[in-house]
């Protein structure tokens, strides 16, 4: 009796959820349709206060990297050891940059207790050279961060 009151309760409730109405057009996309070009500001930052934050973007607008990280994280020391666990990196000797990306989500990961406003642009352009040359290899993120720090002395220069 349990089994057939279940069933019929289940096609009731299946039955009610596919009485939807529809428009008559189920076309996902149109075929005039182009994928929406991606904005500046395209990532998202968390942890950060307003004005790490502002930092940030103002960056990585300057940087004009290629491919931009699609989240920022700003974590406690804590977080940002247990992060670099959790993805088994290794940081290797001598890395002070308190970041790290990890390449396949695109997420940047700022140890926010050792963030200091002079550091933030020569080690973010270390982390989006990452990105741009999808390489794991601190060689390959600094020869594509000498040109992103060309970019920011030249801004830095020109806001004097």
């Amino acid at each position: 009796m349990k089994l057939v009151v279940g069933t019929v309760l289940f096609f009731l409730g299946f039955a009610q959820v596919s009485w939807g109405q529809t428009n008559g057009s189920a076309k996902l996309v149109s075929s005039d349709s182009s994928a929406p070009t991606p904005s500046p500001n395209s990532y998202v930052v968390f942890g950060a206060s307003p004005q790490q934050e502002a930092h940030v973007r103002a960056q990585i607008q300057i940087i004009h990297p290629a491919v931009l990280p699609l989240r920022v994280f700003f974590v406690p020391h804590w977080k940002y050891v247990d992060n670099t666990r959790i993805f088994h990196l290794h940081v290797p000797t001598g890395y002070t940059s308190a970041m790290f990306t990890h390449l396949p989500s695109r997420t940047v990961f700022i140890d926010s207790d050792r963030y200091i406003d002079e550091s933030l642009g020569y080690w973010l352009a270390h982390e989006l050279g990452h990105l741009v040359t999808n390489s794991a290899k601190e060689q390959d993120a600094e020869k594509a961060a000498h040109e992103f720090r060309k970019r920011l002395k030249q801004a830095h220069i020109e806001t004097r």
